[in-house]
């Protein structure tokens, strides 16, 4: 698969070695074009219809979701480059959008290109970029989204339809307030990191609970916890002191 891409950063530095390693690592991707700022960004996007944006965020004189305000369709796929803060790093991940971290290490920088041409050749129409945008400016954490990678796409889900998570090996089970479940090709420390900032909580090696439906909790030497709906998850000795602190 051939792409299109342009690169978008305020610094000459740095457009140059980014088109430098894509050029020598990133197979069958072209870059058409480099652009300082979002002015430049917006008249070749136009004018080129990139399959591929590498966007930095922070510029002078707009940042890059001021260039994707410009757009009222995204029609192309968005590799953000970023030294934001780990806030930040958590909206992507909870995205699933691509990004790089400043200084760009090479192996991301395949790993982002080569997720964005699966993305293509899968044609889905999940817009990631809305999805991280809406995370970004969601104040209330339980009305932030998750993108589930399953095996035939994706699957976005609000965070207060997320009953709790249960580790399977490398996978994780997602246990729905509806009754609904869905296994995820990544292990629960993944989503731990991700969401234990946003009302959830481990509670045992296996359980990652959503503090959202506690309704009731019995002592014990770690005790267990009752969600909405009924189900009696165990509370590790380990993690117990942890758990009764998000009440207090």
């Amino acid at each position: 698969m051939n792409l299109k891409a342009l690169i978008v950063d305020d610094e000459l530095d740095s457009r140059n070695i980014l088109n430098a390693y894509v050029e020598k690592y990133c197979e069958g991707v072209a870059i058409i074009g480099l652009c300082e700022n979002i002015i430049e960004a917006e008249a070749s996007i136009k004018k080129h219809k990139p399959d591929l944006v590498f966007l930095d965020i922070e510029m002078p004189y707009g940042n890059g979701f001021d260039l994707i305000d410009k757009f009222k369709k995204i029609d192309f796929e968005i590799v953000f480059i970023t030294a934001f803060s780990q806030y930040a790093i958590q909206a992507f991940n909870l995205s699933a959008v691509h990004y790089i971290l400043k200084p760009i290490d090479i192996d991301e920088l395949i790993a982002a290109v080569d997720k964005t041409k699966e993305k293509i050749k899968s044609k889905s129409d999940i817009n990631q970029t809305q999805i991280l945008l809406d995370n970004l400016n969601s104040l209330n954490a339980q009305h932030k989204k998750i993108v589930l990678p399953l095996i035939d796409g994706f699957e976005v889900v609000p965070l207060n339809e997320i009953l709790y998570c249960e580790a399977a090996d490398n996978f994780t089970c997602f246990y729905f307030v509806n009754g609904g479940k869905a296994m995820i090709c990544r292990n629960l420390k993944f989503y731990e990191t991700n969401l234990k900032e946003l009302g959830f909580c481990r509670i045992h090696r296996s359980t990652l609970i959503n503090l959202e439906y506690v309704k009731k909790y019995i002592k014990g030497k770690g005790g267990s916890v009752f969600l909405a709906g009924g189900a009696e998850l165990q509370v590790s000795n380990s993690r117990k002191e942890n758990f009764l602190k998000a009440f207090k």
